[in-house]
């Protein structure tokens, strides 16, 4: 299962292009987080970083659509003999700072921390067209508790 990689409300279940990496549909679940959640992000899977780009940007409030590449964000890819996933850590109005700490080439494992956003931000998480959705819009998830999709 892809575990998700932040606290928050889930405020986005939609099909997408995803245009930085993989330049194909994909399923997008985003991740709301308030100033009352905790704002350390875990890596959803086990598997190898394969991309990693910081993209400095505006402070639109979070939850925005167009927050997602307009905003702050740093974008991270982590790959395995399963699948392929792309998050994106999106700072929002309050938040004005992305850490992230993976590099190109570095092994992790799932639920292990992978950075913070500062104070009220998003996560997009990006699935293969085929995954088994297995949150709902409106839910409220935590990090490295509920399981978001199956591949």
């Amino acid at each position: 299962g892809i575990i998700s990689p932040a606290d928050g409300l889930v405020i986005a279940i939609e099909e997408t292009e995803e245009h930085e990496y993989f330049h194909d549909q994909r399923i997008k679940i985003s991740i709301f987080m308030s100033i009352h959640n905790v704002h350390v992000n875990f890596y959803p899977i086990d598997g190898e970083i394969e991309y990693v780009a910081y993209h400095p940007g505006k402070y639109f409030i979070a939850h925005l659509p167009k927050s997602s590449l307009d905003n702050e964000h740093n974008t991270v890819v982590v790959k395995n003999d399963n699948v392929h996933v792309l998050f994106r850590q999106i700072a929002g109005f309050i938040a004005r700072r992305i850490v992230s700490y993976p590099q190109v080439g570095d092994k992790v494992k799932q639920c292990d921390e992978m950075g913070m956003i500062r104070f009220g931000s998003r996560v997009d998480v990006f699935l293969p067209l085929d995954a088994k959705i297995n949150v709902h819009l409106g839910e409220k998830v935590r990090a490295k508790k509920n399981v978001l999709a199956y591949v």
